[in-house]
């Protein structure tokens, strides 16, 4: 668990469920004299945990030349992986962490006279890309789905431009056939790994009573889920209850993690997506398999890396748009895991009342500052100050 003085600004991220508090308040360490500590909250979200930790993980996964690597070297700004108008340019796994951009982080700094300032962040895992017959070895094997086995959610990116001097290992540009390739290797994997599994349990003995319980909810939610993979539907679209959630997280299921569908699309279409016939086919799809979908173009993307900060703004409006494609990035992906924001800077106080104060001192003579007990459910937004009695 991080630790961070009340003189810093930190980011952190909570679950949006009305249980959330349960989380907030079991999972802070502190250390020093002063009785006034930041605690520094994020979420982790490994294979169904609520442990907690300051960053997210998101892989990265797609048919080769799909701009995968492009938009993880644009995303990520110092990122080496390969990119390469060839199949498998990408062998080892490429790993990333990028800040989650936030304006109100410097807004919030200054009002504070805060000595450092710690955003939230991403971590990119950036595969190899998979081809039909990948969970069997097909390309560079299966073992690189092992790679995102631990991540928080996947981004799948597909390619939704034409370019005669990019290849398509395909042959064409078909958004709705790329994406059954890497989704049914996905389905593949986790049958092969629930199999395994339902075998142990068939042959091996409940040690006592409490272990025959929670082996009976496994053997039940992966049978279930088995027969919705036969069916060539996602792990995640099994009603489970908690106890069979938690029977099954440490398989870390593939088509159990949220998945946000990237359209990469040219630049052109960038400020009026909706006229690209291969988008509607990704919209179409993300919403039947209950999924996210965000439009960017890696191109655009790997040209702002090469512009000064001050000049990237001007370059998007030039193209239509006002934020680049890892802002889009970000919301979905919050949207998706049900995240929220909040900050540690200062005493309960919602960030438009203490910036429309101006400071501390002046919001709570406003009465805008107040105490909140254990059962406060925190908001998106928030900025807050822990305290404990030593």
């Amino acid at each position: 668990m991080a630790r961070a003085a009340c003189s810093s600004v930190v980011t952190a991220l909570s679950l949006l469920p009305s249980k959330s508090h349960n989380l907030l308040r079991n999972q802070f360490s502190f250390s020093g004299k002063s009785n006034k500590f930041v605690g520094v909250l994020t979420l982790e979200k490994r294979c169904f945990s609520s442990t907690v930790s300051m960053s997210l993980k998101a892989g990265i996964v797609g048919l080769p030349n799909v701009g995968k690597s492009t938009l993880f070297n644009a995303v990520v700004e110092n990122g080496k992986a390969q990119a390469a108008n060839f199949p498998f340019c990408t062998i080892e796994p490429n790993v990333g962490i990028v800040a989650v951009p936030d304006s109100r982080l410097q807004v919030l700094s200054k009002l504070s006279n805060s000595q450092k300032v710690v955003p939230a962040s991403i971590e990119f895992v950036d595969i190899a890309g998979l081809v039909k017959g990948a969970s069997q070895g097909e390309g560079l094997g299966n073992k690189f789905l092992s790679h995102i086995r631990e991540v928080d959610s996947i981004l799948q990116v597909v390619r939704c431009f034409e370019d005669n001097d990019i290849v398509h290992v395909n042959g064409k540009v078909d958004p709705t056939s790329d994406i059954d390739v890497i989704n049914l290797e996905l389905i593949f994997c986790d049958l092969d790994q629930i199999g395994k599994r339902l075998d142990r349990l068939n042959k091996g003995k409940p040690k006592d009573s409490q272990s025959k319980v929670k082996e009976e909810a496994e053997k039940s939610a992966l049978q279930r889920i088995q027969e919705a993979l036969l069916d060539g539907k996602p792990a995640r679209s099994v009603a489970l209850n908690d106890i069979e959630k938690d029977s099954v997280k440490h398989l870390c299921l593939l088509t159990m993690k949220p998945m946000i569908y990237v359209a990469n699309v040219a630049e052109t279409d960038l400020a009026d997506p909706d006229k690209n016939t291969f988008l509607e086919q990704v919209k179409a799809l993300s919403s039947d398999l209950q999924s996210g979908h965000v439009v960017v173009s890696a191109q655009v993307e790997s040209e702002l890396t090469e512009l000064p900060l001050e000049e990237r703004t001007e370059y998007l409006n030039s193209l239509g748009v006002s934020e680049s494609g890892l802002g889009n990035l970000i919301r979905a992906t919050y949207s998706l895991l049900g995240l929220q924001t909040y900050f540690t800077s200062g005493e309960k106080v919602a960030y438009e009342d203490f910036v429309s104060a101006g400071s501390l001192a002046a919001a709570r003579d406003k009465g805008l500052l107040r105490s909140e007990g254990k059962e406060y459910i925190v908001k998106e937004g928030d900025v807050m100050l822990f305290r404990f009695n030593v």
